[in-house]
């Protein structure tokens, strides 16, 4: 039997207590799935990768993240599901004032790995996303496209056990677009890594199996 990483049971999100963006949300995610999450703009797509990272809390239901119940706050729980987790944002949230390498350390460094494995992992990775020739630049000096790829090196630092990906590619062009999914795919594929990803609509030709869970009216549904 497959693990589920993810189990929400009856679950309504809100920011204000009143204005139910989602409500009795069902669903669950398997270990190494790839996941889409879609829907129309306001639909509250974001608003529900922001619960599965503990952002926010569910006014009700339960939801399990990494066997951690995120629909109770608790800090300690938290901070422990952050440890495996790598979040992957539309507008790429690199520190200007760090080195590429360094925003690629960040998670290792607060995860308490030391300067030496911190920049082994972060010259392995940019190797990885091909931005070796970049290293010792700093994030506005690189294309949205290259940021993008520093982004994604940054959430696979410190060896996640999952992936979350809101509008990664919503500001790139097609070719860095392709480039992104590819990370994606090969994390999911080769490091065995669970990737739920929120889009608009998923790419064409996607080239692997997914699972695709839509949004509307509030309603979470799976798309067959």
């Amino acid at each position: 039997m497959i693990k589920k990483v993810i189990l929400a049971t009856n679950i309504t999100l809100s920011y204000d207590n009143k204005n139910m963006i989602i409500e009795n949300g069902n669903f669950h995610i398997r270990k190494k799935e790839f996941i889409f999450v879609s829907g129309a703009s306001g639909s509250g797509k974001s608003t529900l990768l922001k619960a599965l990272y503990g952002e926010i809390t569910p006014l009700n239901g339960t939801l399990l993240v990494n066997q951690i119940d995120l629909s109770r706050k608790n800090t300690k729980k938290l901070l422990e599901l952050r440890k495996n987790i790598g979040i992957i944002f539309q507008d790429y949230k690199l520190i200007e004032e760090y080195t590429i390498e360094e925003n690629i350390m960040l998670p290792l460094k607060i995860n308490g790995y030391d300067n030496v494995v911190s920049q082994e992992q972060a010259n392995k990775l940019l190797k990885h996303v091909k931005l070796t020739h970049r290293a010792g630049t700093y994030p506005t000096q690189l294309s949205g496209g290259e940021q993008q790829r520093v982004a994604v090196a940054r959430a696979l630092a410190h060896n996640p056990s999952i992936i979350f990906a809101d509008e990664p590619t919503g500001n790139l062009d097609e070719y860095s677009a392709n480039v992104i999914w590819k990370l994606l795919r090969d994390a999911n594929e080769q490091l065995g890594i669970t990737v739920i990803v929120v889009t608009h609509k998923p790419p064409m030709n996607f080239g692997m199996h997914f699972r695709q869970l839509s949004i509307n009216d509030g309603v979470i549904y799976e798309v067959s």
